[in-house]
């Protein structure tokens, strides 16, 4: 009897497993392909507008992001929570009451949001990152605030019902947009702005100019992605929505009054928690910028924040774009769970969740250490040896910002949507005062701002950890989880080492990045196997996971 109850709570996880990562893989390659799109964009990008173009671009990117983590960057998020919660108990009508309620919110939320970026757009750059003519940029920018907004309702929605695919493809679909139409855009104002510049003898409108026509681009993606979710929510209506709809298990339709109420009380938290989260870079480039132009270093100051936006953090955001899948995928999932007090579930959930995302972003952090100089100098043209000490420093910020995305997701998805705030905060006021000490006290420059950036990822991570321990009786498994993966990922980073050293003595840079990369992943995912870091459960929820295990049988690689 005890066998078999083993052998069902085995099951269970197993199968739970399965849902979490065809969930969070189904975003997770969406987001990552759309990050490899943005990462292709970035290096032509960063060759017709060079690094003075990317710290323009970057000082004007990140106020928008702000503006838009304050007006509706969480509403997906959110919404998602709300319909998932009404959505498992059959509650169709009030569940399109809250979409509905969510596009109301989205229409005020980003108007408000796109009209004072235009209106205070030179004081804005100016003031907060003190980069005046990223005002170009910016103003360009602000029309997306309201389409992203409208996007995100439409993303939540889906995301809330269960499917991830239409988030994904629309990823997909924003990304493709952006990279053709920023390029021709960039290159058209850069070209024009050189000309405009010979003129008012300043060489750096050029740059200037090509990053605010870089931005259109980001509007017309944003456009397109909007217009596929519009497309798929008709088609969804009509297919699904309205035949449930006699269904209906709702006691009683919400008034709208009471569900704008429960959106604004919901997104609210989920706001404060992502801006402040986030707000750690504006901060950090803020301070950066002033810092260096106390010490007369102008040029360098836009020069070096190009490299660490335009390169350096181009990198290692694509390895986390699993966290951020993973948010997505498991928020919903949650709710679902604690609306029905169903902790041992939730608690399956969390720690499928964190094992995925560490299997993949763990190795990714060493690879990116090892290969960092030859990897920068594949992709991009201009100065490499600052982005490659970035890397060489920064590369465990892959993993702490993983974790802390993560367990913001999860302290949401169950209920406890005001403890990433207060923890965001904790690790905010670290981080401030950590560059302060690394700027004028260590005079380390730009790295102050990817230490103290690594810092605050770490103290998220902590915070997060214990909160979740305490809310949902969660005991963190290390052996599956982290250590045989670091262990797995060490043995990797050994033989890329080795072999790069080797071949970078008769082939070009380029043949040994990608000999080096996927003798890389053959090596890990050999290890993760022999040390039985992967499970026969993990294999078998994978596509093709049959195969995949006979194949390994096979080969002795898997006898379980």
């Amino acid at each position: 009897m005890s066998t078999n109850k083993r052998e069902n709570a085995k099951h269970k996880r197993n199968t739970l497993a399965g849902s979490i990562l065809v969930q969070g893989e189904i975003l997770a390659i969406a987001g990552i392909i759309a990050r490899a799109i943005g990462l292709v964009r970035r290096i032509p990008l960063t060759n017709i507008i060079g690094d003075m173009g990317n710290g323009y671009y970057s000082n004007a990117y990140e106020i928008y992001s702000i503006v838009l983590l304050l007006s509706s960057y969480s509403l997906p998020v959110a919404i998602s929570r709300l319909v998932a919660a009404r959505t498992e108990k059959g509650q169709i009508r009030n569940t399109q009451k809250y979409f509905k309620g969510a596009l109301i919110f989205a229409l005020i939320s980003g108007g408000i949001s796109c009209m004072a970026v235009m209106i205070f757009a030179e004081k804005l750059a100016a003031n907060i990152m003190g980069e005046a003519k990223s005002a170009m940029a910016l103003r360009v920018l602000a029309p997306t605030l309201l389409i992203f907004a409208i996007m995100g309702a439409f993303r939540g929605y889906f995301q809330g019902k269960g499917t991830m695919v239409v988030t994904a493809v629309s990823q997909i679909v924003e990304q493709i947009i952006l990279v053709v139409t920023s390029l021709v855009f960039a290159s058209i104002f850069f070209n024009i702005g050189s000309k405009f510049g010979n003129i008012m003898m300043d060489e750096n409108y050029a740059p200037a100019l090509g990053a605010a026509g870089a931005t259109i681009g980001c509007g017309l993606g944003a456009l397109g992605s909007l217009f596929y979710c519009m497309v798929n929510y008709q088609i969804y209506v009509k297919k699904i929505v309205r035949n449930e709809i006699p269904l209906d298990a709702s006691k009683r339709t919400e008034s709208m009054s009471k569900v704008m109420m429960t959106i604004l009380i919901t997104v609210v938290p989920f706001i404060l928690s992502t801006v402040i989260y986030n707000v750690s870079s504006i901060i950090d480039q803020s301070m950066y910028n002033h810092y260096m132009e106390s010490i007369g270093e102008f040029d360098l100051k836009t020069l070096s924040m190009g490299v660490y936006s335009g390169k350096y953090r181009v990198l290692i955001n694509l390895p986390i774009a699993l966290a951020n899948a993973m948010v997505s995928a498991i928020v919903p999932s949650l709710s679902a769970s604690i609306s029905k007090n169903d902790r041992v579930s939730a608690r399956m959930k969390v720690s499928s969740a964190i094992r995925i995302t560490m299997i993949i972003t763990i190795p990714c952090a060493v690879g990116l250490a090892v290969l960092g100089r030859p990897i920068v100098d594949l992709l991009f043209n201009g100065e490499i040896d600052m982005a490659a000490r970035m890397l060489y420093i920064g590369t465990l910020s892959i993993i702490f910002f993983a974790l802390s995305t993560l367990g913001n997701g999860i302290l949401q998805g169950i209920g406890k949507i005001n403890v990433p705030v207060i923890n965001a905060l904790i690790a905010l006021a670290i981080n401030v005062a950590s560059l302060q000490l690394f700027l004028h006290g260590f005079h380390l420059g730009i790295y102050s701002v990817v230490l103290a950036n690594m810092l605050f990822s770490l103290v998220m991570c902590i915070l997060n950890h214990l909160a979740i321990h305490k809310h949902l009786s969660y005991k963190q498994e290390l052996r599956s989880t982290f250590i045989i993966p670091l262990l797995c990922s060490l043995i990797m980073g050994a033989v890329i080492f080795l072999l790069n050293l080797l071949l970078q003595m008769f082939l070009p840079n380029y043949a040994v990045c990608i000999i080096c990369i996927l003798v890389g992943i053959v090596v890990y995912l050999v290890c993760m196997v022999i040390f039985r870091g992967i499970t026969a459960g993990t294999i078998l929820s994978l596509p093709g996971g049959e195969k995949i295990l006979r194949f390994l049988k096979r080969f002795g690689l898997f006898r379980k």
